[in-house]
């Protein structure tokens, strides 16, 4: 099967330190002409941190909805976007809950939302936790970190309490594949 959709033209709209939003002309293989916006954004790492029963999470406010929010801890490094995946992993956790973990399973890639952007995440279970020091960034101002049982978590996923779809698909996937 050959290419579906040709790029005619390309050109940056915007740009940040987070993120580029492209904008491309587009040929479909029917011969019509199209525009196609495109969120660039660095992969980024999510942790399952568990010891015995207990998840380790976080609370932030997220701006873009006004509410805060309750997800396992994530994040890139958009001064170092080929950082190798756990070492960014085991970094973010570090930053956002003081935790330092021994063990590491690799869960899966996944992309966050491929319809507008090409960014994606790699999901790891971390064991056999240390707490240290957090050390968050300054956009992280008001980041909480807080435990619930598996169970609990569970229950907050079924009842719509845990929005982030990313946080669901971590967990899904992990207890899919035995990990938890």
């Amino acid at each position: 099967m050959g290419k579906e959709i040709d790029t005619l033209s390309s050109r940056v709209v915007y740009q940040n330190k987070w993120m580029t939003l492209r904008e491309d002309r587009i040929l479909r293989e029917s011969g019509n002409e199209g525009v196609y916006s495109v969120v660039e954004k660095p992969d980024f790492a999510i942790v399952i941190a568990v010891q015995d029963d207990l998840v380790y999470m976080v609370e932030q406010f997220r701006y873009p909805i006004g509410e805060r929010q309750l997800e396992f801890p994530q994040g890139a490094w958009e001064e170092n976007p080929d950082a190798d995946p756990q070492v960014l992993a085991a970094g973010e956790l570090q930053e956002e809950t003081g935790l330092i973990a021994k063990q590491w399973d690799y869960v899966g890639y996944q992309y966050l939302a491929y319809g507008f952007c090409d960014q994606g995440y790699h999901i790891f279970v971390a064991r056999d936790l240390t707490m240290t020091q957090k050390n968050l960034d300054p956009e992280e101002e008001g980041l909480l970190s807080k435990t619930v049982s598996v169970k609990e978590l569970e229950a907050k996923i079924v009842a719509g309490e845990i929005k982030d779809a990313t946080t669901c698909n971590a967990f899904g996937l992990a207890r899919l594949k035995g990990l938890l």
